[in-house]
């Protein structure tokens, strides 16, 4: 589970997002409402989708107030319906008032990032190619969000600048001979992958030559994608086979062209880049003088 391998990350970014909210000085509540009343409020779903980022939640309600009692039968990659209740929370009034707006951003985005991927995935379940993520992400929450990817059943490309190589186009127009650079790092790093983004025919042959493990192919329409497809498929000989990416240009349009194709891997930006947050309310059921 993510949330407990880096409690002390997401905490961090908890507080900040509730300081950013001045929770600990909510006027509405603290002059409204007062101190003197105990609550129970009902997460509801108000759409469909699928559910993540639960831990989470929770954990804004625990930094605020870690007396609350916090009651929830659901699991993160749960599907819910409009409507569904997916937990309750009892104690203070104050704080529940004061926490409910930072807890419900923090659900309501990984909720809609495990959404839309669950449809990208949902339409590929014929197809070889599998879905992946980008690193356009919210600073601070790609961890949660390429969680939320994986929640959704799709996976994560790179986490970060240090976990593979990604030689784009601005690296290419500065590297002066690619073959033999990717040749000198693969002695020295053996277990870590080298990617090239290809947008031009030139640059697919450049890749093929320095044999990387990964050749992207970005931007390029479809006519000229299934051409450098069947040329990689070609020129892959002996043990020599790299994956092919499909990468720009992805959306909901124009995935089924692309997932005919034969490729490994279809990455898409919008997936943590553009989601719409998935629907919820935080509805107050009870209220009592303490």
């Amino acid at each position: 589970m993510i949330f407990m391998k880096n409690i002390t990350e997401i905490d961090c970014l908890i507080r900040k997002a509730l300081q950013e909210d001045d929770a600990a000085h909510d006027l509405s509540t603290e002059y409204f409402v007062g101190q003197n009343r105990s609550a129970k409020a009902v997460l509801i779903a108000k759409d469909d989708g699928v559910l993540c980022g639960i831990d989470v939640f929770k954990r804004v309600f625990k930094i605020v107030d870690s007396k609350c009692e916090i009651v929830s039968k659901l699991s993160d990659g749960t599907i819910v319906k409009k409507g569904d209740k997916i937990m309750e929370i009892s104690g203070k009034a104050e704080p529940i008032l004061s926490a409910e707006r930072t807890a419900l951003n923090f659900i309501q985005h990984l909720s809609g990032i495990a959404t839309i991927t669950n449809k990208f995935v949902n339409s590929l379940k014929s197809a070889k190619a599998k879905i992946y993520d980008t690193r356009k992400t919210l600073p601070a929450y790609r961890r949660l969000a390429k969680y939320a990817v994986r929640c959704g059943g799709g996976n994560n490309h790179r986490m970060n600048l240090s976990s593979m190589v990604i030689i784009k186009d601005n690296h290419m127009r500065l590297i002066k001979d690619l073959s033999k650079e990717v040749e000198v790092f693969k002695k020295k790093h053996k277990n870590i992958p080298i990617e090239i983004e290809c947008q031009t025919f030139p640059q697919v042959e450049k890749a093929l030559e320095a044999k990387a493990d990964l050749i992207m192919l970005d931007n390029m329409n479809l006519k000229d994608t299934k051409a450098a497809i069947k040329h990689i498929r070609a020129s892959s000989k002996g043990s020599y086979k790299p994956e092919i990416e499909i990468s720009g240009g992805v959306n909901d349009k124009t995935l089924s062209k692309f997932a005919a194709l034969d490729v490994e891997r279809i990455s898409v930006g919008m997936l943590t880049h553009s989601s719409k947050a998935l629907d919820m309310s935080l509805e107050i059921t009870i209220t009592k003088p303490q």
